[in-house]
């Protein structure tokens, strides 16, 4: 196992254990794990953010820390969020990451997140021109998951 996933599998354990917020120190971690304070920043930076249904805080200073917060843990919930963090555009990676974090909360069924990613994937969109690619995609997503509100 790489030591980001280590870290990555570390931090969701405590969430678990604490329902669903963390609050660590970088450096104690660091020193816990046996790997370097920035690799708790790339974890964190890469594999906790809003699109993936978490908040993260931090604090600098000799009383610093990083609280991590899972989002809202009900179908409704998750799935409002999702549609906030969206925005006003979405590329098919993004849109891949979210469809991961719904289908891996549950939230949605394999069969359901399939059709989400063709209607998100690249394909569709070849007729239309490159610079309005990501802000139709984020539209057709957004009432994707507003659909899915009312099942």
């Amino acid at each position: 196992m790489r030591i980001s996933d280590l870290v990555a599998q570390y931090i969701k354990d405590i969430l678990e254990e604490q329902d669903g917020e963390a609050e660590i120190r970088r450096n104690e971690l660091a020193t816990t794990l046996g790997c370097v304070p920035s690799q708790i920043n790339y974890v964190i930076t890469s594999r906790f953010t809003p699109e993936q249904g978490y908040i993260v805080e931090s604090r600098r200073g000799g009383g610093g820390y990083i609280r991590i917060t899972r989002i809202n843990d009900t179908r409704s919930g998750t799935i409002m969020h999702i549609v906030n963090s969206v925005g006003k555009s979405l590329d098919k990676a993004t849109a891949e990451v979210m469809l991961d974090n719904l289908l891996g909360r549950g939230v949605i069924e394999a069969p359901s997140a399939k059709l989400m990613a063709a209607a998100t994937g690249e394909r569709a969109y070849l007729s239309v021109p490159q610079q309005y690619r990501d802000s139709l995609r984020a539209t057709i997503f957004k009432n994707m998951l507003l659909t899915l509100l009312d099942t």
